[in-house]
């Protein structure tokens, strides 16, 4: 029976997928991404649980439909071996302060979060003077963050990924210091069907920000290569306060 190989990060068998590698992911933030990743992430054999600002008894459907389980946000990191956080930033430093505490050690952890002070956040200091998004939610979280999942429409998430190979596939960029967390996120990238790119380190993670050349485009691999080096600092007057 082949076994699986599970490098750069815990996980375990699938009993009726031998090879295929299950990992217990907590989802903070059911909204557009996290419903999807939610249906996605549970459609290829991993255990989530999901959490949302307004309390389990209002994902009862979304676990209906998926199998995930709908947990507090206290709770949702609970032994996870993956952790992702799609929240508004606003509301970052609402989340408990101990809300990752209860993550297996090691737990590869993914900011999806965006920016939108004019359309939704509000004006965050250190962020308008060019900390990246992620290097701040990193702060607030006290864990090492992987960037990822920012720059693609939910429904685009939900229904263009393919198999490796495919001529045009659409590629992510993927930023975060921890190597062994990064690679844990691209490993999962590429299941739900998209080609990953190392986009470099949290501190390069702007490269990847609303406004720039490869936000909501659905690039192949060296289209987003391609983005990624062409991004300015400068954020457009469109994403600044």
């Amino acid at each position: 029976m082949p076994r699986c190989r599970v490098e750069g990060g815990s996980g375990r068998c699938r009993k009726d997928a031998p090879g295929v590698v299950a990992l217990r992911i907590g989802i903070i933030g059911a909204g557009n991404i996290g419903g999807t990743l939610t249906r996605r992430l549970t459609a290829l054999g991993h255990e989530v649980s999901v959490a949302n600002s307004r309390g389990p008894h209002t994902l009862a459907d979304l676990a209906k439909e998926t199998g995930a389980k709908a947990v507090p946000v206290a709770e949702a990191a609970q032994e996870a071996e993956l952790v992702v956080v799609t929240i508004p930033e606003k509301n970052v430093p609402e989340l408990p302060r101990d809300v990752l505490a209860g993550a297996a050690p090691g737990a590869a952890i993914i900011d999806t979060g965006n920016y939108y002070p004019k359309q939704r956040d509000g004006r965050i200091d250190a962020i308008e003077e060019g900390l990246p998004e992620s290097r701040w939610v990193e702060r607030h979280l006290g864990r090492p963050i992987v960037k990822a999942f920012n720059n693609i429409g939910a429904q685009s998430l939900l229904t263009d990924g393919r198999p490796p190979g495919t001529p045009g596939r659409i590629a992510l960029p993927v930023a975060g210091d921890d190597e062994q967390a990064k690679v844990v996120v691209m490993r999962l990238v590429d299941a739900l069907g998209f080609d990953p790119i190392d986009a470099g380190g949290l501190d390069d993670s702007w490269r990847q920000q609303p406004g720039t050349p490869v936000y909501v485009r659905n690039l192949d691999a060296q289209g987003v290569r391609d983005a990624l080096a062409a991004a300015s600092r400068e954020r457009p007057a469109s994403f600044r306060a």
